[in-house]
């Protein structure tokens, strides 16, 4: 018997309508959504706006075509570095960070001088927004947050951080790989102007399929990753300016939506807040487990409520 503890990469147990979607799809329809207008590719589309609309219940976003579809979270937080930050812009950025942040943003500080300030963290990964406050200047721009660490599980107060951001007139972008699909996403009340998120890992869907919500307000300021055909407005030359095919361009991963789909559909189902629970009764269950085993070292918080189920 092998057991599996690798979810902070993926999930490998993927709930059965998962497959079952996948296989609908495939086999009934695998068509191009917005390519045409006979019936098969209709329905493709129709089942891309179900995905969009079960995801925007998910994270209380106010529009389904606020939710953009990407290929990951590194694609989604990509397209907000580059298309928000203008040069010598300032971000201000926690010591937790994926390389899906620190690369990107090493790229602009060649390119455009954009430079960022990494926000003080405890040795057990928590920061203080007091001492994020400290740290703003007036080329300030931006606040980007991971919500929690992927490797510690460390959670970061990203409400605190959200709050912050809007009293300075800062964009606060969220990186929600490690908690969309087991803690509650609020995405007014966080005041995010974005929110990225992957579908492969809590969300229990298939890998590469991933996006971002996003504020309306922001998406007129956001400058497109790349621009091409949309299946809409195809005699003007110029991207669409309109959501979500500003952000759209090319053939979608529609397979991908559906499992998606399937899979959010799955976890709303059982219940977010049941499912941090859950988790919180498990990882104290292993905690306290592994404090008893001579030579263990553990890191991060260890305290469920301030941190996922990722222990190290």
């Amino acid at each position: 018997m092998q057991v599996y503890l690798d979810n902070a990469a993926t999930s490998r147990q993927k709930p059965p309508e998962v497959f079952r979607a996948l296989e609908e799809f495939f086999i009934e329809i695998n068509c191009n959504p917005g390519r045409g207008g006979y019936g098969l590719s209709l329905e493709a589309g129709r089942r891309v706006m179900e995905g969009r609309e079960v995801l925007a219940a998910l994270f209380h976003v106010p529009q389904p075509n606020q939710v953009i579809f990407t290929q990951n979270v590194t694609m989604s937080l990509n397209i907000a570095l580059k298309g928000l930050l203008g040069e010598g812009d300032h971000v201000l950025i926690t010591g937790l960070e994926h390389n899906a942040v620190l690369r990107p943003l090493n790229a602009l500080q060649r390119e455009r001088g954009v430079t960022y300030t990494v926000v003080p963290t405890s040795p057990r990964g928590h920061i203080e927004p007091e001492e994020a406050e400290k740290l703003i200047n007036p080329r300030t721009r931006m606040i980007l947050a991971t919500h929690a660490s992927n490797v510690m599980g460390t959670l970061v107060p990203i409400k605190e951080l959200g709050d912050l951001a809007g009293v300075y007139g800062l964009e606060l972008v969220i990186d929600a790989a490690q908690t969309a699909g087991c803690l509650p996403l609020d995405f007014q009340r966080l005041n995010a102007s974005i929110l990225a998120f992957t579908g492969h890992i809590h969300l229990l869907g298939p890998m590469g399929i991933g996006g971002f919500c996003i504020k309306e307000d922001v998406a007129k300021r956001l400058r497109p990753f790349y621009e091409g055909g949309t299946g809409s407005v195809s005699d003007q030359e110029e991207q669409p300016g309109f959501l979500p095919d500003k952000f759209e361009s090319g053939t979608l991963n529609t397979l991908g939506i559906v499992g998606l789909g399937a899979a959010v559909n799955y976890l709303q189902g059982i219940g977010i807040q049941n499912i941090r629970q859950r988790e919180m009764e498990l990882t104290a269950r292993l905690l306290a487990g592994l404090s008893e085993l001579p030579g263990v070292v553990l890191y991060g918080p260890r305290d469920p409520k301030r941190q996922t189920g990722t222990v190290a």
